[in-house]
């Protein structure tokens, strides 16, 4: 077959990587589409016959088959493969630039049920998403041809992300408890501890893509508890998890506190801003004022910007920002780093500015004003009903906001007034609507959350805000 013409279900290209239900919209056919496909591109975008790709993949236990389809369709395509088998995807990102690579494919499903599954794609070291993954679906049903002189061989990089990773670590005499939960970042990070100093627990560091001990997702309350439970019994000073690639941190202060990325963003802000003339800082739209505020306290620029990995990366190096993050825990550090977001390497950095410091995460905290805030709430709403539901929801808000009111639609709407502020947007990732509200005090929040139900009753969708 000279020629392959794929079909892609309509679900799975998504704003800012690929993924779908396995054996349902997501397929091994799939798989190798895309690999033909991105090795298309990359050789047009390189201009080199042979475009030279790093593929990886997480631990579910769709991967392996996934990622051997997908590296097959690189090799038809004319790439030059180097796997670096199983691993987070941030040690996928560094490969990508040690090899000096022209695009990277990791296969993962993030933090999503284990029986979904999916690609996060990387060219010229800049993420691959929006406009690239529609042009990537219309190359696969334009026909893809095959090309020789395609190869694949293993790469180990394990041994060098590790070493960059501790390269400027000072932990001191610091006690953690550390939570993989079962995801591809364990093998690292058990590396990566045999390296630093303190004292450490690492829980289910065994990659297991059934997730046999709780799902990986580190901003979870319920995911958190016995990491919680750990840190309390231990007496430790904070508690660290991670999502099931690795590319997402959860952080449990010595108190049993979530630190929201939002906060954490604010706590790294501390050491970072001050080395830059009044840098630009990044939150996304679901963050709090009290983090804004403690960004420009820091000697930053602070600006809410869309939520997603690949928006944030993007707008970071147009802007040259050396911090940004995301209340779901993807933290971006350009300072003395890649900027890519890597669960890892910002735990790191906390427990290294910890020592440096002397200000603990739990002081942090503890020093904090009073913030009457929800966490992130979700609706389910169908796909084919969610953008356009956020169309009827800016109309809805326009129309009806107070004339000192403002309506942020950069990503969903956020609507802030005197007393607080509320966001509605559509999961990017998900068939769910995504909530938040913050208010000057608890009476303020509790309104809050009370005009994003009217809100969506209007859209027809019943909601009760939960007690807060």
């Amino acid at each position: 077959m000279t020629v392959l013409t794929h079909q892609f279900h309509q679900s799975i290209l998504r704003a800012y990587d690929i993924r779908g239900i396995v054996g349902d919209t997501l397929f091994e056919a799939d798989a190798y589409a895309i690999g033909r496909a991105f090795a298309m591109l990359m050789s047009q975008q390189s201009g080199r016959d042979t475009p030279h790709i790093a593929l990886g993949r997480d631990g579910r236990l769709s991967a392996p088959s996934l990622a051997k389809a997908v590296g097959k369709g690189l090799v038809d395509g004319g790439a030059r493969v180097s796997d670096i088998g199983v691993g987070p995807t941030p040690m996928l990102y560094f490969a990508d630039r040690h090899l000096s690579c022209d695009g990277a494919i990791q296969v993962t499903g993030s933090h999503n049920p284990p029986s979904h599954n999916g690609f996060k794609l990387v060219a010229n070291h800049q993420s691959f998403f929006g406009d690239d993954i529609i042009n990537l679906g219309k190359a696969a049903a334009d026909g893809l041809p095959v090309k020789t002189g395609g190869s694949i061989s293993d790469y180990s990089v394990q041994d060098a992300y590790v070493q960059r990773l501790v390269e400027d670590a000072d932990f001191g005499s610091v006690h953690v408890i550390w939570d993989t939960g079962n995801g591809a970042a364990g093998p690292s990070v058990r590396q990566l501890l045999e390296k630093v100093s303190g004292t450490h627990k690492l829980l289910f560091e065994e990659i297991d893509g059934t997730f046999p001990n709780h799902h990986p997702n580190p901003v979870d309350p319920e995911t958190l508890a016995f990491l919680q439970q750990q840190v309390a019994e231990a007496e430790a000073d904070c508690g660290i998890g991670f999502d099931g690639d690795g590319d997402r941190i959860g952080i449990i202060d010595a108190k049993g506190r979530l630190v929201p990325g939002d906060l954490l963003t604010a706590y790294l802000a501390q050491d970072i801003a001050p080395k830059y003339d009044k840098p630009f800082l990044l939150l996304d739209v679901k963050s709090s004022q009290v983090a804004l505020n403690l960004l420009q306290e820091a000697g930053g620029r602070s600006l809410i910007y869309k939520t997603g990995h690949s928006h944030v990366k993007k707008r970071m190096a147009e802007l040259d920002s050396p911090l940004a993050g995301e209340m779901s825990g993807h933290i971006f550090i350009k300072d003395g780093f890649f900027g890519f977001d890597d669960g890892l390497y910002v735990a790191i950095r906390v427990l290294s500015q910890m020592k440096r410091t002397g200000q603990s995460i739990t002081d942090f905290m503890d020093n904090l004003p009073e913030v009457y805030a929800s966490p992130e709430l979700h609706v389910d709403c169908p796909d084919d009903v969610k953008f356009s539901a956020m169309q009827t929801l800016a109309r809805l808000a326009a129309e009806r906001a107070d004339p000192n009111d403002s309506i942020n639609t950069i990503d969903g709407v956020r609507l802030t007034t005197t007393n607080g502020w509320w966001l509605i947007r559509a999961s990017n990732t998900e068939a769910k609507l995504v909530l938040r509200a913050e208010g000057r005090d608890q009476a303020a929040l509790t309104a809050m959350l009370s005009s994003i139900k009217s809100y969506l009753s209007d859209i027809d969708i019943n909601w009760t805000p939960p007690a807060i």
